[in-house]
Parts: structure tokens; sequence; C-alpha cells
């Protein structure tokens, strides 16, 4: 005997109605917080390199093409500095030391070339201990070095101006193996564009202090190197 269909709509559980949403909301949110977390571990690409070409402390002539490969770091100081230099040059040196990677390197770009020759700054390098053959101090002409250094976006001061020409900025550049510069992204997922080589009285980093105890942006550094490396 044949079964005689039903037109009565099966009743639907009254609490699927409720299960689903809430399955399908947990599902986006899970998904938006992995799309998050990968997006704040990236580093942001800031623009490539600039062109440059100056001596090193052993006289070598040293571009950007020769670091091609490498990830380093770009920073802009002169041997003579009393205040933030040595800060700078110490945090530097402390990752040279951490990292402790033949594909890792440091740039040193002198804005007073008039003084720091290659023979100053191999002194320099000397007294300071650097032992990895990738941190060169760089020496040229002030024109354009200072044209570098805009090029770069951190601050130098005019060279015609006595009271500012070697003012310089505390910034630090991240470049990675193809000659991009790279930044880590803020709280508020903003690039940060550079990285501080100062010291800080706090470990936010919000008061700079020449012989501060903490410093925060040398670690952010440091995580981001070796995950350049890992590239």
């Amino acid at each position: 005997m044949p079964k005689i269909r039903s037109n009565k709509k099966a009743k639907q559980n009254p609490k699927s109605k409720i299960i689903i949403p809430i399955v399908v909301l947990a599902l986006i949110f899970v998904t938006i917080g992995a799309g998050m977390s990968y997006f704040k571990k990236s580093l942001f690409t800031v623009m490539k390199v600039p062109d440059f070409e100056l001596t090193n402390q052993n006289n070598q002539k040293i571009s950007n093409k020769d670091m091609l490969g490498k990830v380093y770091l770009v920073e802009f100081f002169f041997s003579k500095c009393p205040t933030i230099c040595p800060v700078m040059n110490s945090n530097m040196k402390h990752i040279e030391e951490t990292i402790n990677d033949k594909n890792f390197g440091i740039i040193s770009i002198s804005i007073d070339p008039t003084n720091d020759t290659p023979e100053v700054l191999k002194n320099h390098a000397r007294m300071l201990g650097t032992k990895s053959p990738n941190w060169h101090f760089l020496t040229g002409n002030r024109d354009y070095i200072d044209n570098l250094a805009d090029q770069f976006n951190i601050y130098v001061g005019d060279k015609e101006d006595q009271s500012e020409s070697l003012n310089h900025s505390g910034m630090i550049a991240l470049v990675d193996q193809e000659g991009n510069l790279r930044s880590r992204f803020d709280e508020n997922n903003s690039p940060i564009l550079y990285y501080s080589g100062l010291n800080y009285e706090d470990s936010e980093g919000k008061t700079t202090s020449l012989i501060g105890k903490y410093h925060p942006d040398r670690e952010k550094l440091i995580e981001d190197i070796r995950k350049l490396l890992k590239q």
C-alpha cells in the first residue's frame, strides 16, 4: 500500500533558530580575529631604499646594491656627537651581538664628513668594539648625505645653519633582503615607518632619556629582524 505523503511541514526546532546565527557570528569573529592577528604580525613595506654609494671605514665603496640579500639597519650619526649618537651606537651594538647573523648588517652614515674620514670612522668602530664585517660606517659629500637623508625621510639639520648642522633624528630604518624599507604596525594598526634608536625612562617609550634603562624599539627591531631573516 503506497505511503501517504503529509503536506504538513516538519516543525523546526526553535533552538536551531538561535544556535545557527550564533555559530555563523562566531565563525565571522574568528575569521576577523585571525585576519587581524596576521595583519599585526606582518611587516609594512614603506618604500624602496634610496640608492646610495658612500665610503666605509675601510676605504671601500659601499652601495645599496652591495647590501642586497641582507637585512640591515640605517642610521645617521657622527663620531663626535656627545648626546644621542653614543646611545644609538650602543643600541646598534646590542642588536648586532644579539642577532649575530652573517645576513644582517648595519649602515651608519656620518653627517660630519669633514671630521669623519675613513680613518676616524675605523677608529670609532674599533672603540665601539664592532665585530661584524657588515657594519659599515659611511662618509662622503655632505650635500649628497643631506639629500640621502631627505630621501630616507630621516631628519638631518641644515648644514648652512651652524646651530642646526649637526642635529639629526634618532630614527632607524629597517631594510629587507630585497631593498625595501619595512616596519611593524602600532596598536592602532598604523605602520610606525621607523624605529627609535634612543633610550627611555619608561617601558612604553614615551619619555626619552640618555640614561634611560628601557629600549622598547630595540627589542622590536630584534624581533622584526629575525622575522625578516626567516623569510
